[in-house]
């Protein structure tokens, strides 16, 4: 019997969607330390040891107290004001990163996963390893410290996030990118999509990379990533137009690259779905 060969869900993503890390704190926390969600960061908590207390002031999403008491990382995926309660003489020990996401809420990630996830250090599978190498960088100042400590932490967010396509339920996420790739059929007509946006693509040709019939992968696809591939696709290329946009590509050759007969219908279907033209979009966007 042939097998598909395996396929890398996330680089064509990642490439084009970029996620930074800056590492902000290694040590013990005491008392009451507030992570501001008026910085616009996202942030990766590492619980290396002891009890944590998290309080949400501004919860709507998330709970609005958190207690820990296992090695956990916590993902907030965006802003979010959270506050960490800690016990004045036996304060928890903890490595942190900002997280900055290309295009911030317009990051696919930012979009499809929840503002937080959290999961034990031991259920992911691989992350020892690169803990250790991030934790012998952090407990010791070296030269270069912050440059590798920023590196290993974004292994850990690609290990954590290789976890979440595996474990899309356990994580609590929705409909949307991430249940897609963790679909067999459904992620390699994602894959393919990511990787070449520009090409045209019919829904006979979706279908035959998903190895479906029509019919089946439309049903499919909506159901499980709740869109239509026809939405979806657009999504992606306006996303891509958006970055590229800010980078200060031309209107016209983003067209070319992203499969529109124009400039002119790219800019109706940016308008379709920002909302404004690209340019009135550029104007007010933050460079």
């Amino acid at each position: 019997m042939q097998t598909n060969p395996p396929i890398d869900r996330l680089s064509g993503l990642l490439e084009r969607f970029r996620v930074q890390a800056q590492l902000h704190h290694s040590g013990a926390l005491c008392g009451l330390t507030v992570f501001d969600a008026r910085e616009g960061h996202g942030y990766l908590h590492v619980l290396r040891r002891g009890c944590l207390q998290v309080s949400h002031p501004d919860a709507r999403d998330v709970p609005r107290s958190l207690h820990f008491d296992e090695p956990t990382l916590l993902f907030y995926t965006r802003p979010l004001t959270h506050r960490f309660h800690n016990p004045p003489a036996e304060g928890p020990d903890f490595t942190c990163a900002r997280l900055i996401f290309d295009g911030g809420m317009r990051h696919p990630l930012v979009r499809a996963l929840p503002a937080l996830i959290t999961v034990p250090l031991a259920r992911v599978p691989g992350l020892h390893a690169a803990l250790d190498l991030l934790f012998a960088e952090t407990d010791h100042v070296r030269c270069g410290q912050r440059l590798l400590a920023d590196r290993l932490f974004e292994v850990v967010v690609l290990q954590l996030l290789r976890w979440l396509l595996d474990h899309p339920q356990e994580a609590g996420v929705h409909p949307g990118l991430i249940t897609g790739l963790s679909d067999p059929r459904l992620a390699r007509a994602l894959v393919a999509m990511h990787d070449a946006p520009g090409e045209s693509w019919t829904l006979e040709r979706m279908a035959d990379c998903a190895g479906m019939s029509r019919t089946a992968f439309a049903n499919t696809f909506k159901e499980v990533i709740g869109q239509t591939p026809a939405d979806y696709l657009a999504d992606w290329r306006i996303a891509l137009a958006q970055g590229r946009l800010r980078e200060g590509h031309p209107i016209k050759r983003l067209a070319e690259e992203l499969g529109y007969a124009n400039p002119s219908a790219l800019s109706r279907a940016f308008a379709a779905k920002v909302g404004m033209s690209p340019r009135d979009w550029l104007a007010q966007t933050p460079a």
